[in-house]
């Protein structure tokens, strides 16, 4: 999926009203996007942080110093190796390497779902659903974890709150 059409699911999934402008530049389809208030912004993460905060979710982006530094991490993971590698190879060494991760957490940051949660879904998403392997799935209680925080439209961002709205990459 294209870095426009996550952040587009992303406003939604925040509330927030259509309208933003999103272009691409360069070989790798950078996402821009151009504000209204002063210049445009670049990239994936950049633009996502952006949209957290104009929705007054701050908490998605980490609640501690700590927890700041692992959104960012993964955030920069997602960026660098998931959208970077795109063999069947790449990506069971991903999921492999995220599903021993999360052997003993709920998300990503510990126990709070975060943006960081939200985007790695959305980038391992095009992998997982062009695949007729079972191999290529990742962490079963994570992604339901994070389907329910998701469909419930986060208002509480530990573990399982209730599930509520749809999500738009249900596996």
């Amino acid at each position: 999926m294209a870095a426009a059409a996550e952040l587009k699911l992303l406003e939604k999934s925040l509330g927030l009203s259509k309208g933003n402008k999103y272009s691409a530049q360069g070989e790798r389809q950078i996402p821009v996007l151009q504000t209204n208030n002063g210049p445009s912004l670049t990239g994936l993460t950049t633009i996502a942080a952006h949209l957290v905060k104009q929705a007054n979710k701050e908490y998605l982006l980490g609640s501690t110093a700590e927890e700041k530094a692992v959104v960012q991490q993964w955030l920069e993971y997602r960026v660098t190796r998931v959208d970077g590698h795109c063999s069947k190879d790449d990506v069971r060494t991903l999921l492999k390497d995220l599903n021993s991760y999360l052997e003993d957490k709920v998300y990503l940051t510990g126990y709070n779902f975060t943006l960081a949660d939200i985007l790695l879904y959305y980038g391992l998403h095009r992998f997982i659903a062009n695949s007729n392997s079972a191999s290529i799935c990742p962490n079963p209680a994570w992604r339901h974890r994070l389907l329910q925080v998701y469909n419930s439209g986060y208002p509480n961002t530990t573990c399982c709150p209730p599930s509520g709205l749809s999500f738009p990459y249900a596996l």
